[in-house]
């Protein structure tokens, strides 16, 4: 499997309540060679089709836009 990260960092709560989480975001092209977001929480380790992943940097765009970043 050929992957990329582009995001690794434990993540902790603002709030400071609900502990942590090891995130890890990149693209990999484990399923028939074609470039696919993948996501790793707390090493469970999703592989996401073409149409969610769209709609996954969507969702993040829209909300950086939101939020000004």
């Amino acid at each position: 499997m050929d992957t990329t990260v582009f995001f690794e960092e434990n993540i902790k709560d603002a709030g400071g309540k609900n502990g942590e989480v090891h995130f890890e975001m990149g693209r990999s092209s484990y399923l028939n060679g074609k470039n696919l977001i993948y996501l790793s929480i707390d090493g469970k380790n999703l592989i996401l089709d073409e149409n969610t992943g769209r709609e996954l940097v969507d969702a993040f765009n829209k909300i950086g836009h939101y939020l000004s970043y």
